[in-house]
């Protein structure tokens, strides 16, 4: 089925020294224009408030004098006004009248792109948006905090650039280069063959580039619009595996009832959890205490703080082609993958307590948070949601609340004394022995079999594409958490409600996200 839909090409780039600096000062200039919007965002809000407050000394109630004021918070148009009304030579004074927030001359903005500036107002709108979303209940997931400027040396080194699609800025240049607005051709580390090809046919045209910094190295993720071929239905060989049961844990990264075969191991149904994080932690323990043995803004402090940011980098691209390879396997191969919904928020929650109700062992569980986010099971989740609908098969979600660990996957009984301790699932009926994970994937891959069939709508997935239409219908969201960790979400002091619902299996199409359109 030919479909429209949003990719993301990610290349390494290779820049001399000259284009280095250009990318630090995009990055820069991002980063300021971000900082100015959400300062005249601020100011505005503070006035808001000043004149509320003055209203309730007076003797107003305080929800009358809310409705009463009305002050409005500038967006990205009246920001760019201002921005073009101050910046240019510091001469230029003083500032016109009327102006709202930092008024902070520019004179190096012709050096930049103009884009730089406009995604990043952009950006600035929705930061703002989302938190006045949470705070007034619009937004799901947890609470979104007010939002805070952005501090060099903090705060991640990136900028987005756009371009007129009818007379693109932003191509490949060859195979191995990349042609950006106002920074040029810059070499990248990979082939950009795929995309170029695309490009060739027709079949791709190029909505932005987001440039980034992690560590030492720079990364260009270049927004494709793609006209692709997405199966509607999975293949012959996909059909003639079946389901494939995943049960994610911390011992073993994933066991399945369904062999997969990783590039130099053989077939196994217990993929090993590689611990990335544990395994760098000697040298990241040494690379943090020389860290804080430095002085704080000395050369020795910047080297020591590029050494800590690059075992991080590089744990962080281990575990994500760790977890790439993985979720291809699945995909590819079996019509349909199953897995739990995991509360994973509540799994790696502090147990340190409070004040007054101090927790216990909280050293252990700190210890297997790190292990459980090391893992990074909803990262597994969000590969799966897309890679399923690209590759024709389908993603089953498990009820969070169905005991898979303690049910016998042969008869049906359920062990109700099973603890953590117990790796081993012995059922008193039928005499089943068998790995408490393998027993847990047989029953996720069994109850998946009851599920209702697969819409014939396929729609690409979450943050690499975009839907290209609206879900027929939409997951219903659970609390609580596994029946492994009580821990649970804040649900404003309320238990959460056990689910009612009849079919026990969810086909979880991923959420729709907006992507932010170019000027």
């Amino acid at each position: 089925m030919q479909t429209e839909v949003l990719r993301a090409f990610r290349f390494t780039l290779d820049p001399t020294l000259a284009q280095q600096e250009d990318l630090l000062r995009h990055a820069g200039a991002a980063r300021w224009a971000f900082n100015h919007a959400l300062g005249m965002k601020i100011a505005a809000h503070q006035q808001w408030r000043t004149q509320v407050q003055a209203l309730i000394d007076s003797g107003v109630e305080e929800s009358a004098a809310r409705k009463r004021v009305r002050v409005p918070v500038p967006m990205k148009p009246e920001i760019q006004k201002h921005l073009n009304r101050i910046k240019g030579d510091p001469q230029k004074l003083p500032w016109p009248a009327g102006s709202i927030g930092p008024a902070r001359p520019c004179e190096w903005w012709k050096e930049v792109s103009t884009h730089a500036f406009q995604s990043a107002f952009i950006d600035a709108d929705q930061a703002w948006k989302n938190w006045l979303d949470s705070l007034s209940g619009k937004r799901a997931g947890r609470k979104v905090g007010y939002p805070r400027f952005k501090k060099k040396g903090h705060a991640k080194d990136s900028f987005r650039l756009h371009h007129a699609v009818t007379q693109p800025t932003i191509r490949p240049d060859g195979y191995r280069r990349l042609t950006l607005p106002r920074l040029g051709s810059i070499r990248i580390h990979d082939s950009g063959k795929r995309l170029a090809r695309l490009i060739t046919r027709g079949q791709a045209v190029v909505q932005s580039v987001t440039v980034s910094r992690s560590a030492n190295r720079w990364y260009a993720s270049v927004l494709v619009k793609v006209h692709q071929n997405l199966p509607d239905q999975p293949t012959r060989a996909q059909r003639a595996n079946g389901t494939v049961g995943v049960d994610l844990g911390v011992k073993t990264l994933a066991a399945l009832n369904r062999p997969v075969t990783l590039p130099g191991a053989p077939e196994t149904l217990m993929v090993p959890n590689p611990r990335h994080l544990a395994a760098d932690t000697r040298r990241l323990t040494r690379a943090q205490r020389a860290l804080s043995r430095t002085t704080k803004g000395s050369a020795r402090r910047r080297k020591a703080a590029q050494r800590v940011a690059t075992l991080h980098h590089r744990i962080a691209e281990r575990r994500s082609t760790y977890l790439h390879t993985l979720t291809k396997q699945l995909t590819t191969r079996y019509a349909t993958v199953a897995i739990e919904d995991l509360n994973v928020r509540g799994m790696s929650a502090s147990a340190r307590g409070t004040v007054e109700q101090p927790g216990s062992m909280v050293r252990q569980k700190a210890g297997l948070n790190r292990s459980i986010l090391d893992m990074a099971p909803a990262e597994i989740r969000r590969q799966l949601d897309y890679k399923t609908r690209w590759n024709g098969s389908r993603l089953a979600v498990r009820d969070r609340y169905f005991p898979s660990s303690k049910t016998c996957s042969a008869c049906g009984w359920q062990n109700p004394r099973l603890t953590l301790a117990d790796r081993t699932f012995i059922c008193e009926p039928c005499g089943l022995t068998i790995d408490r994970d393998l027993n847990a994937a047989r029953n996720i891959a069994a109850h998946a079999n009851v599920a209702p069939p697969l819409h014939s709508t396929v729609a690409p997935g979450t943050e690499e594409t975009r839907n290209a239409r609206r879900a027929a219908t939409r997951p219903t969201t659970l609390r609580g958490g596994r029946q492994a960790v009580k821990k649970r979400e804040d649900t404003g002091g309320q238990p959460p409600v056990p689910p009612q619902r009849s079919d026990p299996l969810t086909l979880h199409p991923p959420p729709r996200q907006e992507t932010a359109k170019g000027p």
